[in-house]
This record gives C-alpha cells, sequence and structure tokens, in this order.
C-alpha cells in the first residue's frame, strides 16, 4: 500500500527529520520526500498505514499534510 501526502515542507534538512520521525514510528514502512514536486510530496509505503497518525505526526510539529487524491 502507498500513500502520498501533500505537505509543506520546504527544506531537505528538515524532512530528513521528519522520515527520521516517521520511521521509527512506522517500522519497515518506505518513507520519502519529494521537495522539487510543487506539493512537496510525502510518499509512505507501508503494508498497513494510518492517514491520520501520519498526519497528526506532522501536524505536531506544526506542518500542514493533506492526503493527495
Amino acid at each position: 500500500m502507498v500513500e502520498v501526502f501533500k505537505t509543506n515542507v520546504l527544506h531537505r534538512e528538515r524532512a530528513e527529520q521528519l522520515a527520521s520521525i516517521l520511521r521509527s514510528q512506522f517500522a519497515f514502512s518506505k518513507i520519502s520526500f519529494d521537495l522539487e514536486d510543487c506539493d512537496k510530496i510525502l510518499r509512505v509505503e507501508s503494508k498497513q498505514i494510518c492517514v491520520e497518525d501520519v498526519i497528526e505526526i506532522l501536524s505536531t510539529h506544526g506542518l500542514e499534510c493533506e492526503v493527495l487524491t
């Protein structure tokens, strides 16, 4: 399963910090950011993904995140 999120993450360092946090919460997941995309994409690949948890984690770090449809 793959979920793609639109974010407002602007800097590579911040994306790396968030990816590390997300990996600690979602073991065995593949997590990546594409900051070159106009939607500042966060891609999460895993057997099970709780969309609400991903959004909540970014929100607690002062960032916006929504599922791309």
